[in-house]
Formats: structure tokens, sequence, C-alpha cells
């Protein structure tokens, strides 16, 4: 029966994704086994954790909670903010555990990207029953 959720979720991420990059469909690969095994309803930190785990199992490259300098007058801000995770220097990865994602969710990981100047990011939800309804994906 696993086999056939897994095939079922590969597909899903097949379809919905087909645009997409390879480095794209590890990242949710690799969402959809932590989600697998915790379930929702725990804290962001927590699926953080289990994602840095899962994408290092795999073999994928990451940078986590990486700085977002902010420009203003040619100066540099250290204003603390911070990408979850940055995945093989190419995907904002913006991790979330709410009831809702609310439009503040996505221009957070709007603005990273652009602040950040990488054009493709993943917000990830994982406070839902399927994970495929908490994934949206953003291309600059």
């Amino acid at each position: 029966m696993m086999d056939r959720e897994a095939t079922k979720d590969k597909s899903w991420v097949q379809d919905r994704f087909a645009h997409a990059d390879p480095l794209t469909h590890s990242i949710i690969g690799a969402a959809i086994a932590v989600h697998r095994q915790l379930g929702p309803g725990l804290l962001e930190s927590i699926y953080q954790q289990c994602l840095m785990l899962e994408l290092q199992a795999r073999g994928v490259s990451f940078e986590s909670e990486v700085q977002v300098p902010i420009s203003y007058r040619d100066t540099i801000l250290d204003t603390g903010l911070r990408l979850d995770l940055l995945v093989g220097g190419q995907i904002v990865v913006e991790l979330k555990s709410v009831e809702k994602v609310l439009p503040v969710h996505e221009s957070q990981l709007l603005t990273y990207m652009k602040l950040a100047e990488i054009p493709i990011g993943l917000l990830i939800n994982f406070n839902t029953n399927l994970l495929k309804d908490g994934i949206t994906r953003r291309v600059l």
C-alpha cells in the first residue's frame, strides 16, 4: 500500500510541477516523506529539522537560516531576515505550519526571493492533511 501511495505522490508531483526543475521535484519529494512520517500539527522548526535530514539523506545540498541582507542608501543592514532554506543555491524554501496560508506568507516568500536574487521559491505548509494542498511554487 505504501508503494501505491508513493507512486500517487510521485505522479502528482510530476503532473503539477511538470514544468519545474529536478531540484524542485527533490525538495517536494523530501517534504512529502517528512509529512507522511509526521503528519500535520507540529511546530515549523520540527518540520525544518526533519526536512533538512531528509534532504541530506537524499544528497541534496542546502543552507539553513540564510541571512538576507537589505541594502539601503549604500548601506547593508542586518535586519535579522533569514531564509528557512536555500536549496542548491537555486531555490528559496519557506516553511510554515499554519492553519491557512495567508497573502502575507506568499509576500514573505516573494520578498525573500527578490532580496536574495533567487528566481524560484517554494512555500510549504505542513499543517495540511494532504501536503500537496500546502505547496506553492513561485517564479520571479
